[in-house]
């Protein structure tokens, strides 16, 4: 028999109107043509033309002149392949320009699901047994490219949950490039990435073994040059895409947690930031950051990642490595065990596995920990988030895949010490899709990417058939006991 659980009346669905304006380049052809036709408008065409785009676009971006200026900027060479020079150039027309090589994206213009909830750094102004919360989102637009989002919400001493209204505005981070790479760990991703391993090999004898962005942006630009087959220019610029997977990024003070998306940057990410598992990790000395993986999507390959926060504004970024970091569902356990970093992964695509390091960022010797063992996960099972810390062992919310690839969520508990050890396991799934969550941009799935204890209450964000996402809340002494007594 199942456990009793409770659907909360709260449903976060996608809206179309959240746009970001995004940089657009069509080919440097059709760009200096553009710069062209430009530049042969009169002063006063000119004003005619971005007097009334910036009275109408202001009210949708946040700063949109200085949006287009820098878009106009990224052009710099097309216009000097045109005959011009940038700096000579008017305010009026330097923003007219950039609106030709901008574009509108709507970020959550076709699913808004796959949650994640931790607790909000900001617990300041709360009436007793209330919680505030920060929930990340994968957010699809056109092309089917993912971006993490974020709300902020209230849960109460009811467990009810009010979901605060996002903003009007969408703001992208700024990206500095400030990494220093390790090159063994840097060449060897990019041998994991099937960059051409003679282009590697020339590239290294170049580096030394710590170097910063502009050292490999020039040592892969001066190569580039000298090769004429585009084939080879390519692996060249993989390079350079690799680097672009560490970098840093920080949202402007000003900006309301639902302000900010966490949009592809590299080439190696360009088809979407997939199922970020956020976590509240405390340190060894007590302090806290926030971390999540996720999975950077190019349309072939896909890279396990890590972000890093205190105050989700400013993000560190950087690709995972080892054998224990080649799939999804990667899930950082919410502190040290034993002195050690530890992770769970799903490295084959079908079981549950366990890692330990000395380095975050590093992870080998994957151990397998579950494998489907009832009817309802035959296909697969795995973490949908981090695992929870609780008196009675490391609860771990899964997620099985039956017949119909029906997704349905499961329960595990595993030992505080040795989470090696499992103590028990739903033989029933926890949460099933019902009648009105089975319909959506992909039929039958529920899926989590982390939960939360409130006040004795297990609470569950989940996507609803890859569309929408809503909460479901569970007794945790309820659904413990039932875990201990399970017999696994």
């Amino acid at each position: 028999m199942r456990i009793l659980i409770e659907r909360k009346p709260v449903k976060v669905y996608p809206d179309p109107k959240r746009v970001i304006a995004r940089f657009f380049f069509n080919g440097e052809e059709r760009a200096v043509e553009v710069v062209k036709k430009v530049m042969e408008l009169s002063d006063d065409e000119v004003f005619g033309l971005i007097s009334p785009l910036l009275q109408e676009y202001s009210k949708r971006h946040r700063n949109i002149t200085k949006i287009l200026t820098r878009h106009c900027k990224r052009v710099l060479h097309s216009i000097e392949a045109a005959g011009f020079e940038y700096d000579e150039l008017d305010k009026d027309r330097k923003l007219l320009m950039g609106s030709y090589f901008t574009h509108e994206y709507s970020i959550e213009s076709a699913a808004f699901f796959n949650p994640s909830i931790v607790e909000d750094p900001d617990q300041s102004d709360l009436v007793d047994g209330e919680k505030r919360v920060i929930i990340s989102f994968r957010a699809v637009g056109e092309g089917h490219i993912s971006s993490v989002v974020f709300r902020r919400a209230l849960i109460d001493r009811n467990h009810d949950i009010t979901v605060i209204p996002a903003g009007n505005y969408i703001d992208e981070a700024e990206v500095i490039k400030n990494a220093v790479y390790n090159k063994r760990l840097f060449l060897k991703k990019a041998a994991d990435s099937k960059i051409d391993i003679e282009v590697l090999d020339e590239v290294g004898n170049k580096l030394q073994d710590k170097f910063d962005y502009a050292t490999l942006r020039k040592i892969i630009l001066d190569g580039k040059a000298l090769q004429e087959d585009d084939l080879h220019k390519l692996e060249y610029d993989k390079i350079l895409w690799l680097s672009d997977t560490y970098h840093e990024i920080s949202f402007s003070r000003d900006t309301d947690i639902s302000d900010r998306i966490i949009f592809p940057i590299s080439e190696f990410e360009r088809k979407g930031i997939e199922d970020a598992r956020f976590v509240k990790f405390i340190r060894d000395d007590g302090s806290v950051v926030y971390y999540a993986t996720y999975t950077a999507f190019d349309g072939a390959m896909i890279m396990p990642k890590l972000l890093q926060t205190t105050n989700f504004y400013d993000f560190k970024i950087s690709p995972l490595h080892g054998v224990g970091a080649q799939n999804k569902n990667l899930a950082l356990f919410p502190r040290k065990i034993n002195g050690k970093y530890a992770m769970m992964s799903r490295i084959d695509g079908c079981n549950n596995y366990l890692m330990y390091s000395d380095k975050l960022t590093v992870w080998d010797n994957p151990v397998k920990l579950q494998s489907p063992k009832f009817s309802w996960e035959f296909i697969q099972i795995g973490n949908c988030g981090s695992p929870i810390e609780t008196e009675d062992g490391w609860l771990v919310i899964t997620h099985g895949v039956g017949p119909m690839r029906r997704y349905c969520l499961g329960a595990s508990l595993f030992d505080l010490n040795d989470p090696s050890i499992e103590i028990g396991r739903l033989k029933e799934p926890l949460v099933i899709p019902n009648t009105d969550e089975r319909e959506g941009y992909v039929p039958n799935v529920l899926y989590s990417c982390g939960s939360i204890i409130h006040n004795g209450e297990l609470i569950i964000p989940y996507g609803l058939s890859d569309y929408c996402s809503s909460f479901a809340g569970v007794k945790i002494d309820i659904l413990l006991e039932r875990l201990k007594s399970s017999g696994i």
